[in-house]
């Protein structure tokens, strides 16, 4: 096996490779560092992100994903991935137990899950859910870009609700 300074490298190389485009290469590498060390969460979250957005094999992603959680409960940037997979897929009872167990991650940021929580309830119909999503996001944001985009989000919830009550 090797150490995980090897890895490491390994991994960053994948990462730079990622942002070269050159996504088969770091993709086998991702897939190595894994046959070294199964429970490498890093690689599993970048697998995942490469099935999700350049292979747009939601399933595999998914699974990469869940691999990457259940080795490492505590790696944020994993649920923000996931999540955004069971939201295109609409597997809304999925998503919703994702986003209660992010919220219990230290260093997650609650703005982003609360948005994403916001969106679920948006697409499933549930306004007032949505607003109250929305508006917890804006609580814990310290980006006024963002604040900005959840309040539009209220408004165009509350326009929604208008037109289902016509």
């Amino acid at each position: 096996m090797l150490d995980s300074y090897k890895l490491n490298d390994m991994f960053f190389e994948a990462d730079e490779l990622i942002k070269q485009n050159r996504i088969g290469e770091a993709q086998k590498i991702l897939e190595n560092i894994i046959v070294e060390d199964p429970a490498y969460v890093k690689a599993y979250n970048h697998l995942g992100w490469i099935y999700e957005t350049k292979l747009k094999d939601f399933e595999r992603a998914g699974q990469h994903y869940r691999k990457a959680i259940t080795f490492d409960p505590g790696y944020d940037a994993v649920y923000y991935n996931y999540a955004i997979v069971l939201s295109t897929v609409k597997k809304w009872s999925e998503l919703e137990a994702l986003l209660n167990d992010a919220l219990k991650v230290p260093h997650i940021n609650l703005s982003t899950i609360y948005n994403e929580f916001g969106i679920m309830h948006e697409m499933c119909g549930k306004y007032d859910k949505a607003i109250d999503s929305y508006k917890e996001a804006v609580k814990y944001s310290l980006d006024l870009k963002n604040v900005s985009i959840y309040k539009d989000s209220i408004l165009r919830c509350k326009q929604k609700q208008e037109i289902d009550n016509i």
